[in-house]
């Protein structure tokens, strides 16, 4: 715990110099979180872990850039009116992205929610007020593939439409009628729907339906920030703090100029909406945007270099132990970086998966990592260089005692 907090505490003292062109010294990928005269989450009984999984909310996604945390500080000394900055920063953020327009939201879930509220009601306050018991007067149909339905579309729900299923192209535009709102696209499932993303724009456009893709996790690589609105989606939204390590509770909603109006009708500090719970300070607002900047200077091609590296770095150690197969690979979308699949022969391994997670997990340091019945994955773009050989060397250890093999 010393050795990695005394690593932290020294980020605050490198240059910034140099830190928008990649992972050239710490800077450019960790936090600077403070003098560190107090260990708060030890004081807590909270553990942390060096994040070997990834992404993922429930592992508190990434960590923000040092600049992140300075624009968050900065605006928590100092009062603005929270709807003159929230429309002056989406100003400048769809501007970065290229897009007609941007809001700051409560990650991307709220996102989801405050684009449909939305379409809904068109940024009329009294249509607002009524989601989302009360939907006269309004369109109250979604569709969308039946493989894109996932958990997260529970976002839409809480308007209180109706979700409309469909499988083929022809199901789709049958189920077009004067009711329907809105056509949703969960990007991750783009592979598996019989309709792909553009020929699902081209049916929204062809009877005048608005479509949304949710791209929380479609970042790297830095040109999906514009891929989809460029398409012809209506809205996208992407997480913040997962690939663009902004504060982990912020997210982005883009697209039609008119949409994200609507949408900001819908949100705090508007009192009787949907979305009022949906709150985002101004130093989220900040940090969100100064963590976009950062994001869009970076030297990507270098990034991914050091990505491969640390991931060779840890397929090789455990490779090295007899019994152990591996892969690296790198998803086709989201959590497009370069990742390692970990399986082994039964035989010589008798642990499962699982037994080696919670190996790695509970040892010291403790380390996260994620995968199913078959497998232990890992991928090091959430690390702080360096770690990745102190995975390298646990997960090594951690393989060859389930195999009973000296060190």
């Amino acid at each position: 715990m010393t050795k990695r907090r005394d690593i932290l505490k020294g980020l605050i003292t490198l240059p910034l110099a140099g830190a928008f062109g990649g992972n050239e010294t710490f800077a450019s990928s960790s936090p600077a979180t403070g003098d560190f005269e107090r260990d708060y989450f030890k004081e807590l009984g909270v553990r942390t872990f060096i994040n070997a999984a990834g992404t993922y909310t429930a592992l508190t996604a990434s960590l923000p850039h040092p600049e992140v945390i300075k624009a968050i500080n900065y605006a928590a000394l100092q009062f603005v009116k929270l709807e003159e900055l929230q429309e002056k920063a989406g100003e400048r953020i769809a501007e970065l992205l290229r897009c007609e327009a941007a809001f700051v939201t409560s990650g991307a879930a709220s996102a989801i929610t405050l684009g449909t509220a939305a379409v809904l009601t068109g940024g009329d306050p009294q249509k607002a007020e009524r989601i989302p018991t009360d939907l006269t007067g309004m369109k109250s149909e979604v569709i969308i593939q039946k493989s894109h339905r996932v958990g997260y579309d529970h976002a839409i729900r809480n308007c209180g439409v109706k979700m409309i299923e469909v499988d083929t192209r022809k199901e789709l535009e049958s189920a077009i009628n004067e009711k329907t709102a809105m056509m949703w696209f969960y990007n991750n499932n783009n592979p598996v729907g019989k309709v792909r993303d553009e020929e699902f724009v081209a049916i929204g456009k062809k009877y005048g339906i608005p479509t949304f893709n949710d791209c929380a996790a479609e970042v790297p690589p830095v040109e999906n920030l514009w891929k989809w609105t460029q398409m012809g989606f209506d809205l996208v939204c992407f997480s913040g703090g997962k690939g663009l390590r902004g504060p982990q509770s912020a997210g982005l909603l883009l697209g039609k100029r008119d949409l994200i109006i609507a949408a900001r009708k819908n949100a705090p500090p508007n009192g009787n909406t949907v979305g009022r719970g949906m709150k985002v300070s101004k130093e989220e607002i900040l940090g969100m945007l100064v963590a976009l900047e950062i994001y869009l200077a970076k030297d990507h091609q270098q990034d991914w270099i050091l990505w491969e590296k640390q991931i060779k770095l840890i397929n090789d150690a455990a490779a090295s132990v007899p019994g152990v197969k591996t892969e690296i690979h790198v998803p086709e979308i989201a959590n497009h970086v370069p990742s390692l699949r970990i399986k082994w022969d039964a035989v010589k391994i008798k642990s499962t998966p699982n037994d080696i997670r919670n190996a790695l997990r509970t040892g010291h340091p403790s380390i996260e990592t994620v995968g199913g019945d078959e497998s232990v994955d890992i991928t090091t773009w959430m690390m702080i260089p360096g770690e990745e050989r102190i995975v390298a060397r646990r997960l090594k250890e951690v393989l060859q005692n389930a195999a009973g093999q000296k060190g």
